[in-house]
């Protein structure tokens, strides 16, 4: 893994883009990119009783395609926060240590952002408090095509599909809640880490 990685923020990241982040000494995230549909900026997949359970944070309408990222804005029409915590506490409530991590994301799913990238820089933040990591981010503050030499592109290369980077791909398997009845189901979001294994430092 090189000293830097330029990604996208996305919603409650899987597992390989976690990895990748806490393995690098600086990385960028991408402030000033389009927002691009079908990807993990708005979406996350966590381990329910009947298999995986994707979750998608709304959006307002309009064309959100090639929208600037920071400006995409959040619909709460519908109270799908309390549905995403609702189906978090279902999967995770028995993990072994929901108790202690779980109220430290409650209240976010209680609180309105307005933008999406206000969202996942919040539970970013969290996250990287949760697994004791340091925050190791910067904005960029331009769009390049190339990043600058020494900067890994993993920009939309950690995609749900996509196959993972090689590097990646071979994630160390942990136990699960409901590894019995589904086996152990790779890169979920970060949060069935959290849950399900503590701590990284």
């Amino acid at each position: 893994m090189p000293g830097s990685i330029l990604i996208e923020l996305q919603y409650l990241p899987p597992v390989a883009s976690l990895l990748a982040m806490a393995r690098s000494e600086v990385v960028y995230l991408e402030a000033c990119e389009h927002y691009s549909k079908g990807s993990w900026r708005n979406r996350c997949l966590i381990a329910a009783a009947n298999g995986t359970q994707l979750l998608s944070v709304p959006l307002r309408k309009g064309k959100h395609q090639q929208m600037p990222i920071r400006e995409v804005r959040i619909a709460y029409d519908e109270p799908w926060q309390a549905r995403h915590w609702q189906a978090i506490q279902s999967a995770y409530g028995r993990a072994p240590f929901f108790e202690h991590f779980g109220p430290e994301l409650a209240p976010l799913y209680q609180k309105q952002f307005t933008t999406l990238w206000e969202w996942n820089l919040s539970l970013l933040t969290t996250l990287y408090s949760c697994f004791g990591l340091r925050p190791n981010w910067q904005l960029t503050e331009s769009w390049e095509k190339e990043p600058a030499t020494g900067i890994r592109d993993l920009r939309n290369a950690i995609h749900p599909k996509k196959p993972l980077p090689e590097d990646l791909a071979e994630l160390p398997p942990y136990p699960q809640v409901f590894e019995d009845k589904h086996g152990f189901l790779p890169n979920l979001c970060a949060l069935d880490l959290l849950m399900c294994q503590g701590r990284l430092l």
